[in-house]
């Protein structure tokens, strides 16, 4: 199915793109396994509007913008990139912004994610994480109302920006992963990424079917289980199918690894702090505890198990997430003087 199809809805201008595509050669060969490991830096589609969420947002913010809609409202946890990265467009738009945040434990961190949503002039409402549930949803309607009372109309946004509309940033960057893999010379691959919200793996499932990529989509699961991911996939896949008419009713086949997920969501064990200081030594480049850490351990235990002897390229999306080190500071300072030690 040609690329040239596929008729994308309104898009806004807001990722740095194309990211580069680039080998990861030592890396390769501290866990390749003979393999060539490559990185899509989704961590360069900017700044500090940067990662996988800005993709989505050229979509949702041209949604809101054809509709007359002012104020975004989104939600996440506190170190949420998707809220930064939402409270950052809609500085750069001149629309309001609220998140609803959510708190996993007693303390909140000023820092990271949670400053930047605050320097971006976000307003917020911080919910206790046992009362997200129901608690996320009647802040959307306090907001939503609140909104319309002020007369600044808002979109409501999911969790990650993950729906029918949000799945366009990464149909469309599978069509950029398309021309990254030709000018690679890479004929076959596997594709690997963190998966939290489900919205970047639904769109390169898709994406990778609409463009016709050689490859194999798998998404690291960060919180959930493979099941839950297989089957939200699916449900965002045909939510879109019904809304969008240029877009073929096909079958999907997700698939999800589990082993990710470590002691929950936003928390990480001492292996990945350890495998974070190592790659960032390897080869310049960090990942974060909360997803793109636990996915990458995930891949390379799964490269030791032979599960990837199949393909000889795996390429790993950096979906970013620069900025929630920071409220990790603690544990990745014991990873580094770790290293130090056993240097």
């Amino acid at each position: 199915m040609a690329s040239s199809l596929i008729e994308y809805p309104p898009r806004l201008d807001l990722a740095r793109l194309p990211t580069p595509l680039h080998l990861l050669p030592r890396a390769s060969a501290r866990w390749g396994a003979g393999k060539r490991i490559w990185i899509k830096r989704d961590d360069l589609t900017g700044s500090a509007l940067t990662g996988n969420k800005v993709r989505k947002l050229e979509f949702i913010a041209a949604h809101a913008q054809a509709e007359g809609l002012t104020t975004l409202v989104t939600c996440g946890g506190v170190q949420s990139n998707h809220c930064r990265a939402t409270a950052l467009v809609a500085a750069q738009l001149g629309l309001h912004c609220h998140v609803v945040l959510r708190a996993d434990d007693d303390s909140v961190s000023t820092t990271g994610n949670f400053l930047l949503d605050q320097l971006a002039g976000a307003s917020f409402e911080i919910l206790p994480s046992a009362q997200w549930g129901r608690g996320v949803k009647e802040a959307f309607g306090r907001a939503e109302a609140a909104c319309l009372r002020a007369g600044r109309p808002a979109l409501l946004i999911p969790t990650g920006g993950s729906d029918s509309l949000g799945i366009w940033g990464y149909i469309a960057a599978a069509e950029e992963l398309r021309s990254d893999l030709v000018n690679a010379g890479i004929d076959r691959a596997t594709v690997a990424l963190a998966t939290g919200s489900a919205g970047t793996q639904t769109g390169l499932t898709a994406g990778a079917v609409l463009h016709e990529l050689p490859v194999s989509v798998v998404g690291y699961a960060v919180c959930d289980d493979s099941n839950w991911f297989n089957t939200r996939i699916s449900a965002d896949w045909r939510a879109s199918v019904a809304r969008w008419p240029q877009l073929p009713d096909i079958a999907l086949a997700p698939i999800t690894r589990d082993h990710s997920v470590g002691p929950g969501y936003g928390r990480a064990d001492p292996a990945i702090y350890a495998l974070i200081t190592e790659l960032t030594r390897l080869e310049g480049i960090p990942l974060d505890p909360v997803y793109t850490g636990k996915a990458f351990y995930g891949l390379i235990t799964d490269i030791e198990a032979g599960h990837y002897d199949d393909v000889d390229d795996i390429v790993f999306v950096h979906t970013g997430g620069i900025f929630g080190l920071f409220s990790h500071e603690e544990q990745l300072l014991k990873a580094t003087a770790s290293a130090l030690v056993a240097e």
